[in-house]
């Protein structure tokens, strides 16, 4: 499989961004996304995993995102839709089900058929779940980044709190997470995090 690089996929969202702020938001969360995950592949224990298949995850996931804009505005009620909606985007563009699953697949700590039926969202009812240790890797480090204005970082205590709002399932699996893959370190720079400036907390993780 052929994992296209940054350029690549920076050309991707400037082509389906519908204007200039939107792919800076999108864009720039998704470089801040890889900058944690790259951090986070440091751990001797996760040396196995394909940093370059999980750079192209973090940089395609929220590509959806731009299909919720109308006339400059975004439909915040159907967010929980851009995964679907950028699984959509790479399969048009040809990519292979394998980077497609990045945009489907990460939502929270993962969606699945009961919470969609349960909680009436507007999503085919199937289960959205990350499988693989690349994909659970960047779920994860989307967990520490929001796109809500203003965009900022999010501790794991934070977001362990948030989430705790769905469910005791989710805080289960976002501490599975934690264990595996560590917390990151959210105090110094961070790639990709030059146009955010300082770090700072937040109540909403995208």
């Amino acid at each position: 499989m052929m994992i296209p690089g940054p350029a690549e996929i920076r050309a991707l969202h400037e082509k389906y961004a519908p204007t200039t702020e939107a792919f800076a938001l999108v864009h720039t969360h998704c470089e801040i996304v890889w900058g944690i995950a790259e951090q986070l592949l440091s751990a001797p224990h996760l040396a196995h995993l394909d940093a370059d298949l999980v750079r192209a995850g973090c940089l395609l996931h929220d590509i959806g995102v731009y299909r919720l804009y109308d006339d400059g505005r975004l439909d915040h009620r159907n967010y929980i839709r851009h995964g679907l909606l950028g699984h959509e985007i790479l399969e048009a563009e040809g990519f292979p089900e394998t980077l497609r699953r990045f945009c489907s697949h990460h939502t929270g700590v993962g969606l699945t058929r009961q919470d969609i039926v349960s909680q009436g969202l507007p999503l085919p009812p199937a289960d959205y779940v990350a499988v693989t240790e690349e994909e659970r890797l960047v779920m994860y480090a989307d967990k520490f980044h929001t796109k809500s204005r203003p965009s900022a970082y999010l501790s794991p205590d934070e977001y362990a709190a948030h989430v705790r709002r769905f469910g005791a399932d989710k805080v289960t699996g976002f501490q599975a997470l934690r264990a595996r893959f560590g917390d990151p370190d959210l105090a110094g720079p961070v790639p990709g995090s030059e146009a955010e400036g300082d770090a700072t907390s937040a109540a909403v993780q995208a």
